[in-house]
């Protein structure tokens, strides 16, 4: 029994006929042994499948437009022309809507059909230059854009779709130079808005020392971050500061590096304040381990954990607050002296709190506000007994007089609405 691959109808219609004869020599070849093809034909033949292939893609862009057109698969209850080609085909089901669009593009610009219908422009190639000239203004005069086009098919006999993708974004310049600049500035307005929107960034620790990451970001953020990491990334810097040696095009892995120095480099005094403190990591050690007597790992007020060695090396460079048990701190109580927590007690209630103190909370420290049990404005001190952390909606919760808060045993703090 034939499959969905396989099985036609008895053809009639010229193309129909005609695509059974191409499907009937293709496999009168497939056995066909290509080693005794000289360097010549073989070249000569790659050359001329690959003009086959694009008329063959024209023709099936072609029938699958006309077979949109006849609803073609309704009867067996697909909801459209795509769902029934990827069903029947096993594309996929954008692959499958990629043919049928084809099919009406190229029924709208007859200079590229034309091209891909004698084989003389790559499919590729011919999706290249529909989207640039659709991305002309919409006004423009219709001699003018089949002009447009003609000048990208021409370009197609000496450049591939990559370079005709540049082209095309200055294809205004070439048919009407007048309007060219307006509409290039409004086309990069219309793609930085789509960039800002798409940005993104997201970090997944593995477990094992590393975080992996990605983002996407608009292109002149993108610019800027890669001068920065080539700044710091570049032979003559490595040599300055490592010595000889290293003068090498920078890779992917002298590019992390770079990322990574980057950020170390980065001030906390250069970035917004993070719960009333600099936006700096801190981590919880032991004065034992920061003089190098123990030998213990240090952990972040993120969560993570760093390696002794690790810690020194940041403290050193003043990269981190260290938090030092057991070691002399700062004047932590400062009693009525101060309307709000200084950075140090800020410091220590996220030591001590280690976020939100609201039940069921888990807003992080760095994240939250200082607030103060008994309100300052009351005569209530500003030292870390009458101090807590609670973010933002629970530190609003707190100052509502509609509620009532409770201290647990636990140290947590929860909220009930009064009667």
């Amino acid at each position: 029994m034939a499959s969905p691959m396989t099985a036609m109808t008895t053809p009639h219609h010229q193309v129909a006929t005609a695509t059974a004869r191409m499907r009937g020599v293709a496999d009168a070849v497939v056995d066909a042994s290509v080693w005794s093809m000289s360097a010549g034909e073989a070249a000569s033949t790659l050359l001329e499948l690959t003009r086959l292939e694009a008329q063959v893609v024209e023709l099936r862009a072609r029938v699958a437009r006309h077979a949109d057109e006849l609803q073609v698969g309704t009867e067996t209850g697909a909801t459209s022309t795509a769902t029934w080609l990827a069903h029947q085909t096993r594309l996929t089901r954008s692959a499958a809507a990629g043919v049928v669009h084809l099919g009406y593009d190229l029924d709208t610009h007859d200079v590229v059909r034309d091209a891909l219908a004698a084989g003389d422009l790559r499919p590729e190639q011919a999706q290249v230059i529909v989207r640039a000239v659709k991305e002309l203004p919409a006004d423009l005069d219709t001699d003018l854009v089949i002009r447009a086009e003609r000048h990208l098919v021409d370009a197609a006999s000496e450049h591939g779709a990559k370079t005709l993708r540049i082209l095309g974004r200055r294809l205004l310049e070439v048919v009407a130079p007048d309007l060219a600049d307006q509409h290039e500035a409004d086309l990069l307005e219309k793609e930085e808005a789509k960039a800002a929107q798409a940005m993104r960034l997201t970090m997944t620790d593995d477990g094992h020392g590393k975080t992996h990451a990605r983002f996407t970001l608009p292109t002149v953020q993108a610019a800027m971050l890669k001068k920065m990491l080539l700044a710091i990334a570049a032979p003559k810097h490595q040599a300055a500061t490592h010595g000889p040696g290293v003068e090498r095009r920078p890779g992917p892995e002298r590019m992390g590096r770079a990322f990574a120095e980057l950020i170390e480099r980065i001030s906390a005094k250069d970035l917004p304040k993070v719960g009333g403190t600099d936006a700096t990591i801190m981590v919880h050690i032991d004065l034992d381990v920061l003089t190098g007597r123990l030998e213990k790992a240090g952990v972040l007020d993120t969560g993570e954990k760093i390696s002794p060695r690790q810690v020194r090396r940041l403290a050193c460079t003043a990269r981190i607050l260290p938090v030092v048990l057991n070691g002399k701190s700062e004047v932590l109580d400062v009693g009525r002296a101060k309307r709000f927590f200084t950075k140090a007690q800020l410091t220590a209630l996220s030591i001590r709190d280690g976020g939100c103190r609201a039940e069921g909370c888990d807003w992080p420290p760095w994240m939250c506000h200082g607030h103060h049990w008994t309100r300052w404005a009351d005569d209530g001190d500003t030292d870390l007994v009458n101090g807590g952390l609670l973010c933002p909606r629970h530190h609003a919760r707190a100052h509502d007089p509609t509620y009532d808060t409770t201290h647990q045993a636990t140290g947590k703090v929860s909220f009930h609405r009064r009667c």
